[in-house]
C-alpha cells in the first residue's frame, strides 16, 4: 500500500512558476514508476508527465515540454513537479500517481497503468 500526498499548489500568474511536491510513504517507494496528471473544470483528467523509478528517464505531455520538469528523490520518498512558464490553461487539479514498474515508460502514459493516487493540489494560473 502506498499513499500519496501532494503539496505546493496554488494561486500565480501567467509567466510565473511553482513546485509540487508529492510524499509518498512506504519503503518500496524507489520501486515505483510516478506520474503527474492533471484534470481541468469540465474535463477529463490528463497526463502531464512521468519518472523512471530510478529517476533516470522522463517522459512528457507535448502540452508541458520544455516548461515543467518531473524529478524523484528516492531517499526522501518524493516526486516533484517544477512547473515554470506558467499559462491560465494550465489552471487545474494536479494529481501524482504511482504505478508498478515494469514497461516501457511511454505507456505510463495511461492512467490505468498507475495503482495508487493522491487527493490533489489546485494549481489556478491568472491572466
Amino acid at each position: 500500500q502506498v499513499q500519496l500526498v501532494e503539496s505546493g499548489g496554488g494561486l500565480v500568474q501567467a509567466g510565473g512558476s511553482l513546485r509540487l511536491s508529492c510524499a509518498a510513504s512506504g519503503r518500496t517507494f524507489s520501486s515505483y514508476t510516478m506520474g503527474w496528471f492533471r484534470q481541468a473544470p469540465g474535463k477529463e483528467r490528463e497526463f502531464v508527465a512521468t519518472i523512471s523509478a530510478s529517476g533516470g528517464s522522463t517522459y512528457y505531455a507535448d502540452s508541458v515540454k520544455g516548461r515543467f520538469t518531473i524529478s524523484r528523490h528516492n531517499a526522501k520518498n518524493t516526486v516533484y513537479l517544477q512547473m515554470n512558464s506558467l499559462k491560465p490553461e494550465d489552471t487545474a487539479v494536479y494529481y501524482c500517481a504511482a504505478g508498478r514498474t515494469g514497461e516501457i515508460l511511454r505507456y505510463y502514459t495511461l492512467q490505468y497503468k498507475y495503482n495508487y493516487w493522491g487527493q490533489g493540489t489546485q494549481v489556478t494560473v491568472s491572466s
